[in-house]
């Protein structure tokens, strides 16, 4: 067996968790986790009949922490698995988190499977770059594929460095033929291309080091290694049938910018990358803004959200993210059932297609909690990047049991 593999570093953390639970006697942990009911809706007809206009899933994500040693050591452990209807590649299961924790007083160091996210913009986290993004889950690229890795954190009073050695690529995921909302083409995930020539089992690198200079909050990152973006390349499978997109993962360098300041009611927010090797060329992007809020008499928050979103492969660029402006509003009740609503409207300025997007969420009782969450487009012409999924617009409802 290869000794990067995630199997093999997952063997090696659970004996490594069994013998400090022998030598330190630790006590038992605690469970917590939810099960959710699923439902999405799509309001137009699909573009392929294997598709859909109503799609139920069913989900559950357990979570078991322990600590021993007076705080100073930990287990975490995060399943996800989800079972859904006529979409075969979004019934998946994944470990999020299987790793041991130690905390010393300048330093600490984490083993296993773990989450780590970096960014601080509303409209896309550019910087964010270690765990893969479970696509299959939402667009929004908010949902994480567990990644193994060594995480060493030396805390010092110039800053706290982070360094990374991530042994095991994970790849993208992406909804199947008879899945919603997806791309256009299906994406082939059994045939996928690789830069390097050690494949999945290339071992990344990276580094972040992250610091509060008063008011502003500051973050340096630099990752070296496979592209958790990979670069979609349309491949035909034969005269009578319909081609698909390979997934090609480059090795790449990548630099980035984080910046964070907080002035009263105004919140300043900037991240920029430069990466080097994707898809055989240099680019830059940068997302910055502000949101401000307000409170009324009443107790409720107002926020208003601005950003600008920049990538100098402008067309060209596999993302919605060139040269677009992002206006949103957040509401906050600050009510007993802890209500929030986020509305937003993303335009592109060189006249191509816009999108919007509202997430809900309200708690009913002390265990449930139900979300709700529309996202569509409008205005695409057949070169923009949106175009496959003009009649994707959604409605999601999710309604979850907390234990």
């Amino acid at each position: 067996m290869d000794a990067c593999s995630p199997r093999l570093l997952l063997i090696r953390a659970a004996a490594l968790l069994g013998g400090c639970l022998l030598g330190h006697g630790a006590t038992a942990g605690a469970w917590s986790g939810n099960v959710a009911l699923e439902w999405l809706a799509f309001p137009e007809s699909s573009l392929s009949e294997e598709q859909h206009r109503s799609y139920l899933s069913l989900s559950f994500e357990p979570e078991y922490q322990l600590e021993w040693d007076g705080g100073r050591k930990s287990f975490t452990f995060e399943a996800f698995a989800r079972g859904s209807q006529f979409d075969s590649r979004r019934s998946h299961v994944d470990i999020r988190e299987f790793n041991i924790g130690i905390v010393e007083r300048d330093w600490e160091l984490t083993a296993g499977i773990s989450k780590v996210y970096w960014g601080i913009t509303e409209s896309q986290h550019l910087v964010d770059i270690v765990n893969q993004t479970d696509l299959v889950e939402n667009l929004d690229t908010e949902d994480k594929l567990g990644q193994p890795m060594i995480n060493l954190a030396l805390v010092r009073n110039a800053g706290t460095l982070n360094l990374f050695v991530l042994p095991g690529f994970r790849e993208r995921t992406f909804a199947g033929a008879a899945g919603r909302p997806r791309f256009g083409l299906e994406v082939d995930q059994d045939n996928e291309i690789y830069e390097s020539s050690a494949g999945r089992r290339h071992v990344d690198l990276a580094a972040r080091w992250f610091q509060y200079l008063g008011e502003w909050e500051i973050g340096l990152s630099y990752f070296r290694g496979t592209s958790r973006t990979p670069d979609l390349v349309v491949t035909p499978t034969g005269p009578t049938t319909a081609p698909v997109l390979t997934p090609v993962y480059d090795q790449i360098d990548q630099a980035g910018l984080e910046v964070q300041g907080a002035f009263g009611a105004w919140l300043w927010k900037l991240e920029a990358i430069r990466n080097a090797g994707f898809a055989n060329r240099h680019y830059a992007a940068a997302t910055g803004g502000f949101e401000y809020t307000y409170v009324l008499e009443s107790g409720v928050e107002v926020g208003a959200l601005m950003e600008y979103s920049w990538d100098d492969r402008g067309r060209d660029a596999p993302s919605q993210f060139q040269n677009d402006m992002l206006f949103g509003i957040r509401i906050t009740p600050n009510d007993v059932q802890s209500t929030q609503i986020l509305a937003g409207v993303l335009v592109d300025l060189d006249g191509g297609g816009h999108s919007y997007n509202v997430e809900a969420e309200r708690r009913i009782g002390d265990s449930l909690k139900l979300s709700l969450e529309a996202r569509g487009i409008f205005h695409t012409a057949p070169e923009d990047f949106l175009y496959s999924l003009r009649r994707d617009d959604y409605v999601r409802l999710n309604l979850a049991w907390y234990f």
